[in-house]
């Protein structure tokens, strides 16, 4: 059996995959600035987290229904995912921009002997960000069905 009739585990990892391809060019209309290293980092619209679990979760209600026990776990997983990253990691993400700015503002903290590497501030999403990572998922989910499944 080939790995790619796989139909949840294809939809999920197009679904990561494409949101994180995505994030450059909303990038780049939102802010004017090309940063391809967004592909390859957390953070960002739209959640890749989110789509992959919104996308695996629509292809188990797909493959199976959305009575489904998979779709069950899919779904409350997700959820679990996405409240994760709009609320611990985006608050941890939060917490690092003001340590990152008391370390430049207090260079004798660290002293010149021990430069500090600042701490990665883009955790987490934003809960639009969420959204859209869901969404993506959800359509990155049923597009993958009909065009290779059905």
């Amino acid at each position: 059996m080939s790995i790619f009739a796989n139909f949840p585990l294809v939809a999920a990892i197009v679904s990561i995959l494409s949101a994180q391809a995505v994030k450059v060019p909303i990038q780049f209309v939102g802010r004017r600035s090309w940063q391809g290293g967004m592909a390859f980092s957390t953070g960002g619209m739209p959640s890749s987290h989110s789509a992959a679990m919104a996308g695996l979760a629509t292809a188990l209600g797909i493959e199976e229904g959305l009575g489904s026990a998979a779709f069950a776990i899919a779904a409350v997983v997700g959820m679990i995912i996405m409240f994760d990253a709009a609320g611990v990691r985006r608050h941890a993400g939060l917490q690092a921009s003001v340590l990152n700015r008391f370390l430049r503002k207090m260079p004798d903290l660290h002293g010149e002997l021990h430069p500090v590497k600042e701490l990665k501030e883009l955790l987490g999403h934003r809960p639009i960000e969420v959204f859209a990572g869901a969404l993506w998922g959800i359509a990155i989910g049923v597009a993958v069905y009909y065009l290779f499944y059905a």
